[in-house]
């Protein structure tokens, strides 16, 4: 896996958490336990600090960057769906940002919150608990999530899938 320190800046990777061989992981990055990287996702902490919590997927395309001013943080339990960008922006626990979204500088989506696909969050919005986020910028729609099924049951799909690439994945060229 490309994993790589930028100057004194290491990431810190927990035993327990997953990165795939074709993620790359730059800086001052820390994953928590449970938690997985996809392939061709792309975290670099090289302006500021990115925190990924515990139980969390970042999945394939997915790039998380940061800035000198605005940390980058998931927290623990997230899905965070494919293609996604995600840069200086608070992600609280048990949330869903769906595939192709984008959450910009300052932005919050509050804890069992929901980014639809392909959605725009732009700089300081605030996406409540259990609201959605939809559309291009995001229109918030407040009281529509049902964690349970719409983001508790995708987490911990990623989550049982850790074993499996990480006892068998093997490359075949």
């Amino acid at each position: 896996m490309a994993i790589y320190a930028l100057g004194d800046q290491e990431p810190d990777i927990d035993p327990d958490a997953y990165v795939h061989p074709d993620a790359v992981v730059i800086g001052s990055v820390r994953i928590g336990p449970r938690s997985s990287v996809w392939p061709h996702a792309v975290l670099r902490g090289d302006d500021g600090e990115i925190v990924i919590g515990a139980g969390t997927s970042i999945q394939d395309g997915t790039v998380v960057h940061t800035t000198p001013f605005w940390p980058t943080t998931v927290g623990d339990d997230c899905v965070v769906g494919h293609n996604v960008h995600l840069e200086g922006c608070t992600i609280e626990d048990g949330s869903l940002v769906g595939s192709g979204s984008v959450v910009l500088h300052r932005a919050v989506v509050r804890s069992e919150a929901l980014v639809g696909a392909n959605a725009l969050v732009t700089n300081d919005t605030e996406v409540p608990s259990r609201a959605m986020a939809l559309g291009v910028p995001a229109v918030i729609k407040e009281d529509r999530v049902d964690p349970e099924t719409m983001i508790q049951l995708g987490a911990q799909a990623y989550r049982d899938r850790i074993p499996r690439y990480r006892d068998g994945l093997r490359r075949l060229d």
